[in-house]
């Protein structure tokens, strides 16, 4: 899954987000809302090829990676790194899995949707979540074959300082994510599946013999 960078916030992030609540009326974001859950809503099984770059704030490329990804609505959340660096992270809703095959091991941990990584959110298209989070801008280009959208956190303390998504021909084509170190990270959608039949086991992890299992999860 797609790294978390911790940064800073000072008091003029404050100031930013309020003005852009003043100036930008409460129906922009309710539209604006509308149609991004329209374009995530309406998917119910989603595969696609990923690329990931992560960009410092030099503009050099600290990380390229190659993903594997498949998505089925209501919690199955698969995200399978190729390169450089193998790693899964797979849940069915109930139980996530991180698998690190070059150390061996595979930790279970609670899978719990309400913090979830933003990538999970977005891609889930848990809008409750999402507009409770950010405030949200953008939509139709003017053609009908693009949309894009800017969210913005309502709390200055928040990971990101900007996300956009850029939608093609109704499918998701690019997530560029501003992180508030001046590094960017930017996912790439190729190869897209959608609504096709995905089975409840793909997001089912069974560990290979010989491997470290850390389980972190809490029973009820």
């Amino acid at each position: 899954m797609s790294p978390i960078f911790q940064c800073l916030r000072h008091v003029s992030a404050s100031i930013a987000t309020l003005l852009l609540l003043l100036v930008c009326p409460a129906h922009a974001q309710d539209d604006a809302a509308g149609q991004l859950e329209d374009l995530l809503g309406s998917i119910q099984t989603f595969q696609a090829d990923v690329r990931q770059l992560i960009v410092e704030s030099s503009g050099g490329v600290l990380e390229e990676s190659i993903i594997k990804f498949k998505l089925k609505r209501p919690d199955g959340f698969y995200w399978e790194t190729l390169e450089p660096f193998p790693e899964l992270i797979v849940t069915d809703g109930r139980t996530l899995w991180n698998y690190q095959p070059d150390l061996l091991q595979v930790t279970l941990e609670n899978w719990e949707s309400e913090r979830s990584e933003l990538a999970a959110q977005l891609l889930s298209g848990r809008m409750a979540e999402i507009e409770a989070d950010y405030f949200i801008t953008g939509g139709d280009l003017g053609n009908g074959t693009a949309w894009e959208f800017v969210l913005e956190p309502v709390d200055p303390a928040s990971l990101y300082e900007r996300v956009t998504l850029y939608f093609r021909d109704r499918r998701l084509d690019a997530i560029h994510v501003d992180n508030g170190n001046g590094q960017r990270t930017f996912w790439e959608f190729f190869e897209h599946v959608l609504d096709a039949p995905l089975a409840d086991e793909e997001f089912v992890f069974t560990p290979p013999a010989d491997i470290e299992v850390v389980d972190n999860r809490v029973s009820p």
